[in-house]
């Protein structure tokens, strides 16, 4: 059974940050409007209210406007097939890793009017093939996408894979631990136990919410604890049902790779998890990575679901109901092969 594991290795490399934007100019200067500054469109977006046509406006403080509150999740397909998901708000987002075929992700997009436009980059957790192998594709041919991932997982796939080296050309360098954002969002990458290259969960924040993505690991360690902790919006892996793997046809070797501390997660340790991190923030809970062969929709979600009942919450099914919405936490078994509906991830 897999075993929570401690590791504290933090990385002192340099981050990268939105450079500055524009100074605000001194009060008392008047412009014509089509000349006033405007805030830039990282973090913050807003910029100065336009004076009416051919009047003088006297420039004031600038009115930032809030980040847009609604946030976006959908699922393209999520196991050792491929796995890629989307989260967004109503300016721009972002995939998460991009082994899902580029058509299948553009028509997802498309079926929930989402502009591939809105896509700034794609975050990156390791160099599987099932995380990375569409990602130069989807690049290649959306120019104004970016890939996000370490220098290491790059190197690895660099390495690992036949791929065009120009996919270089799209990469920039994160670092575990160090905040780095795409649109209104702030990503932060941290550890997670499993057999790729320098492997990445991800913790999201949009406003005063967050998003950890922990897909692809053996046992929580310490980092991905911290994170997942901190989470409104959870996507957590729960792999494979330990007697279906243990009986099935798997061979032996394999068998002990998925169960090994840098493997995958079983249902029981990932439903014992969310029963023992539950707080009242965490609203949606999204089961990821699920085995084809060792594992089934109902399976998983009924461990996960009777662990959190254990501790008395009331569990939805993510279905936008009254009764769903009257529900502590909201618990959805992401599919293996086809898009998910589109989430509006409530507070």
């Amino acid at each position: 059974m897999a075993r929570k594991s401690y590791n504290n290795n933090l990385y002192g490399f340099p981050g990268l940050f939105d450079e500055p934007g524009p100074g605000t100019p001194e009060p008392g200067i008047q412009l014509p409007a089509p000349e006033l500054p405007h805030v830039g469109t990282g973090i913050l977006s807003g910029g100065i209210t336009p004076a009416p046509q051919g009047k003088l406006h006297p420039l004031g403080p600038v009115v930032v406007k809030p980040v847009p509150n609604k946030i976006t999740f959908i699922s393209f397909g999520s196991g050792s097939s491929g796995n890629c998901a989307y989260i967004g708000d109503s300016t721009a987002g972002f995939l998460i890793d991009a082994g899902v075929d580029a058509k299948t992700v553009l028509d997802g997009l498309a079926a929930n009017n989402i502009p591939i436009t809105n896509v700034k980059g794609i975050c990156i957790t390791h160099d599987h093939s099932d995380h990375m192998r569409y990602a130069y594709t989807l690049v290649r041919k959306h120019r104004h996408i970016g890939i996000y991932c370490t220098p290491r997982a790059m190197n690895g796939i660099l390495r690992r894979h036949n791929v065009s080296r120009r996919i270089k050309d799209y990469h920039t360098a994160i670092y575990k631990e160090i905040p780095f954002t795409i649109g209104n969002f702030t990503i932060t990458a941290f550890e997670v136990m499993h057999d790729g290259s320098d492997n990445a969960g991800f913790y999201v924040q949009h406003d005063d919410r967050g998003f950890a993505i922990a897909t692809d690991l053996g046992c929580i360690s310490d980092r991905a604890d911290h994170y997942m902790r901190q989470a409104d919006y959870l996507m957590i892996e729960s792999n494979y049902d330990l007697n279906m793997l243990l009986f099935g046809s798997y061979p032996e070797y394999l068998k002990s790779r998925i169960r090994n501390v840098n493997g995958h997660l079983d249902n029981k340790v990932t439903a014992e998890y969310l029963a023992k991190i539950y707080t009242q923030r965490l609203r949606y809970v999204f089961l990821c990575h699920l085995s084809r062969d060792n594992n089934t929709p109902e399976a998983a979600l009924a461990a996960s679901r009777q662990a959190l009942e254990g501790i008395g919450l009331k569990v939805g099914n993510g279905l936008n109901t009254p009764e769903d919405n009257a529900a502590n936490v909201q618990l959805i078994a992401l599919p293996r092969f086809d898009c998910s509906p589109l989430f509006s991830l409530r507070p």
